[in-house]
């Protein structure tokens, strides 16, 4: 079977009244298999996030949400 792929984005400013560098937040819509939400952790110079070990070959997306 196939896994249906969507995406959608859209942007919009955090806060309306502010003006000059506005920030903005983004809105995404993904269809997939699973979702897990978990921290980053320290590894060296970078972050790591560990996964199940059934996703290894497996196409994964990551969003920063905060």
């Amino acid at each position: 079977m196939t896994a249906q792929k969507k995406e959608r984005i859209s942007r919009k400013p955090v806060s309306p009244e502010a003006k000059g560098n506005t920030t903005f937040s983004v809105k995404f819509e993904a269809f997939g298999e699973e979702m897990i939400e978990k921290e980053v952790k320290q590894s060296g110079n970078s972050g790591r996030v560990y996964l199940p070990p059934e996703w290894v070959g497996k196409h994964v997306k990551i969003i920063r949400i905060d």
